[in-house]
């Protein structure tokens, strides 16, 4: 994963730069450097596995409005 692709795949799980580098625990400066190289390789699983979670949190929100609303 290159550094354009690393920005794509943060918008479209809706995270800034800022916002991983507090949820992995990182420097920004850190996280803003890799656009002068690749990305770690661990990132575009991590940004997998954070949008799966997003997605399960939706679901299970939604099981939960179903349920009350019974």
């Amino acid at each position: 994963m290159d550094s354009n692709e690393f920005e794509m795949s943060l918008k479209a799980v809706g995270l800034s730069k800022k916002e991983f580098s507090e949820l992995v625990g990182m420097n920004y400066n850190s996280v803003v450097n890799w656009n002068k190289g690749d990305v770690p390789s661990w990132v575009p699983s991590w940004v997998d596995n954070y949008a799966k979670s997003k997605a399960f949190d939706i679901m299970a929100d939604t099981v939960d409005n179903i349920r009350n609303k019974g």
